[in-house]
């Protein structure tokens, strides 16, 4: 793969992580029934830096949970014939919750959709909603984010990287043209 661009800095990220993070207070009128769930890998600590962002505007603490979606997946069947579903192990009690999946790039939307599904396994929310640091395109099935940081028009022969300290030792968004 060879960059093609340098999207987003350390700074222009946290910036969109602190508008997300308004944002989800102010559409769901404060945070008392919210609760955060990254989507492994890269979701978690995003989730994890808007729960942060989120303490410091309204000085409460939100759930913060994550989920694996590798089960949840509908193209599994090309890895397994029989995959095993299990419930999801959250780390936060959803019921009646206004859930806020989390993750870094949004594309074809299956891996929000399997996202869902693992939530409603774990037990029944009052919303889903989803928040994304990229939207790049290309959907393959009726998903949208509530909360997009950036929006990126790419194409098929694009990928977009995000660069987290936890993975990658920097932090950054970077646009990469598939050779």
């Amino acid at each position: 793969m060879q960059l093609k661009a340098r999207l987003m800095d350390e700074a222009a990220m946290s910036r969109a992580l602190m508008r997300i993070s308004h944002e989800i207070t102010e559409k769901n009128k404060g945070v008392e029934d919210v609760v955060l769930i990254g989507i492994r890998r890269r979701g978690v600590p995003i989730s994890e830096r808007i729960r942060d962002n989120i303490k410091k505007i309204e000085d409460a603490t939100v759930p913060c949970g994550s989920v694996d979606i590798r089960f949840y997946r509908d193209d599994l069947t090309h890895e397994s014939e029989q995959p095993v579903i299990t419930k999801a192990d959250i780390g936060a009690d959803v019921n009646d919750k206004n859930v806020v999946l989390v993750d870094d790039v949004l594309y074809t939307g299956r891996t929000a959709r399997a996202a869902i599904e693992a939530v409603f396994t774990a037990g029944r929310p009052r919303s889903i909603q989803f928040a994304v640091l990229v939207d790049r395109g290309h959907r393959e099935l009726p998903i949208r984010a509530d909360y997009v940081g950036k929006n990126v028009p790419t194409s098929r022969a694009e990928l977009i990287e995000v660069r987290l300290p936890e993975f990658d030792g920097e932090t950054g968004v970077y646009l990469m043209e598939i050779e």
